[in-house]
């Protein structure tokens, strides 16, 4: 038996009691608390029976092959409806489980709803009463959902990239970023923008992955305003060339977005998404002059663009996933408007990841990446870019590759190194957040990649990087916290190209 012992500590915190055998009929849990079902005979505890790779499930003994659910009840959701916990349940009340599996089936569900990202904790108990029909408690522990945050950032893909500026302490933003996670307490998002400083941004998004019972069917609608003092409009030496000084009399490059779209989702893990946008984009004179190619000869474009997206999620956690596997792949068409347009070219992205278990708190995670722009034989500067910023061999960070198509492998392993039990922060009452979960990993790493393909006009010839091999190795400090928040400390040795060592903070899992 595998268990986490710091998941098992927070969920005794919690009060989680076992659900027990009994000649009476259950009565139900209270709406806050994790009591026992039945406290006056106060049977002992069920032995655990728990399902593989950290698992927080308890199942009590049931007699026969077969096992028949009578009541499925929720504790903890004060604000998260229970229509939306059930939605992402692959049984209901008066459906017949099989008991060998039943450990590997709840904690195939509660992942699910721990995946929803909006729980500290999800907990799973289960018991056969006298009835001999199953008893089925998820017990959770909410997320403070309404998230004020201040933004206050560098203008700069990594840090590395930001150092390397000569205007570098110009380059801060700052503002407020306003999110609700658990909107209307059925999992939409609503998320607000108002940034000022280097770069200036306005957002407004909403998010609904689903409606009704089953949730199958969402929306989603989207507007941006985006101005910059200073944009990279050209690569030299295999780095992007930005302007000297930063503008202060006008904004070298400013866009305008309005999106809305469909959201078909079957669970949380598996989901498409179809959405239809319009953009304008301009550039300054200067930017103009500079080069030319940035818009294709354009100062101002517009365009609309319909993409698809489906994503398979099986990941354990989707934050600092140990086990499981993730496929994305997207379709996007892009079509210029307007007088001297552009032509029309369709973007494709594919993205596969596996996740194992090595064994003694060691994990694998090997990451494969592909992406090709199909039809246009010209494409602009501004849509040429290939490998680094989103899509980057690690320690190529301040580099960046142009061309049509990238393929990208990325491999690690981690070790978990220290998971205390989370730490009780004392002088704060809410548990909500006065719970410190935190857990280490020492990580070494392999990438490589490869761009290039021809974009239809002069490259400068300083390029070295495009169509040849980029290969990367490294050590990493890895720290999950609060709110699914990662946070990366690596040590990269460059392989091919530029060899030499670089030093990166970064945030979020890497594959």
């Amino acid at each position: 038996m595998r268990a986490i012992q710091w998941l098992c500590g927070l969920g005794l915190w919690l009060g989680a009691g076992c659900l027990a055998q009994a000649q009476t009929p259950l009565p139900p849990a209270s709406p806050d608390s994790l009591r026992e079902l039945s406290q006056e005979r106060r049977p002992p505890a069920l032995a655990p029976v728990v399902a593989p790779t950290d698992t927080l499930v308890r199942v009590g003994v049931c007699p026969g092959p077969r096992v028949r659910v009578g009541a499925i009840l929720f504790v903890g959701n004060s604000r998260t409806r229970e229509r939306t916990l059930r939605a992402e349940l692959d049984f209901h009340e008066g459906d017949s489980l099989t008991v060998v599996d039943l450990p590997a089936h709840l904690e195939a569900n509660r992942r699910r709803l721990y995946n929803l990202q909006l729980f500290h904790a999800v907990l799973v108990q289960a018991s056969c009463g006298g009835t001999g029909e199953l008893v089925i408690l998820f017990s959770v522990q909410e997320r403070w959902y309404i998230l004020p945050t201040p933004i206050f950032s560098l203008a700069a893909p990594t840090f590395n990239a930001w150092l390397s500026r000569p205007d570098h302490w110009r380059r801060i933003d700052y503002g407020l970023h306003l999110t609700d996670t658990n909107f209307r307490g059925r999992a939409e998002q609503l998320t607000a923008n108002l940034q000022l400083g280097f770069n200036r941004k306005y957002e407004l998004f909403y998010e609904a992955p689903g409606f009704g019972r089953r949730r199958r069917v969402g929306v989603g609608f989207g507007i941006s305003y985006y101005q910059s003092r200073n944009l990279d409009y050209n690569t030299q030496n295999d780095r992007p060339q930005g302007l000297a000084e930063a503008q202060d009399d006008a904004f070298p490059i400013q866009r305008f977005y309005v999106s809305g779209g469909l959201r078909l989702r079957h669970t949380v893990q598996l989901s498409s998404a179809f959405d239809i946008s319009y953009h304008r984009e301009s550039i300054s004179d200067l930017i103009y002059s500079l080069n030319y190619d940035y818009l294709l000869g354009q100062q101002q474009r517009q365009y609309l663009e319909a993409s698809l997206v489906t994503t398979n999620n099986q990941r354990n956690t989707f934050a600092y996933p140990l086990t499981g596997q993730f496929f994305q792949g997207s379709l996007t068409l892009r079509q210029f408007v307007g007088p001297n347009a552009a032509p029309a070219y369709v973007l494709a992205r594919l993205r596969y990841a596996r996740y194992l278990s090595l064994g003694h708190q060691f994990y694998y995670a090997v990451g494969l990446a592909a992406q090709t722009r199909l039809f246009a034989d010209r494409l602009a500067y501004a849509d040429s870019r290939s490998l680094g910023y989103d899509a980057l061999v690690r320690g190529y960070d301040g580099y960046l590759i142009d061309g049509r198509s990238y393929g990208l492998v990325q491999q690690g392993v981690s070790w978990r190194a220290w998971a205390p039990p989370p730490l009780r922060i004392p002088f704060v009452n809410n548990p909500k957040v006065n719970t410190l979960p935190l857990a280490v990993y020492l990580n070494a790493f392999v990438d490589a990649g490869l761009a290039g393909g021809s974009v239809g006009r002069p490259t400068p010839p300083s390029n070295q990087l495009p169509g040849h091999l980029l290969a990367s190795a490294g050590l990493g400090l890895h720290l999950v916290t609060y709110y699914d928040k990662v946070f990366r400390f690596e040590l990269s040795r460059l392989l091919t190209g530029y060899p030499k060592y670089v030093f990166l903070l970064g945030a979020g899992f890497p594959i």
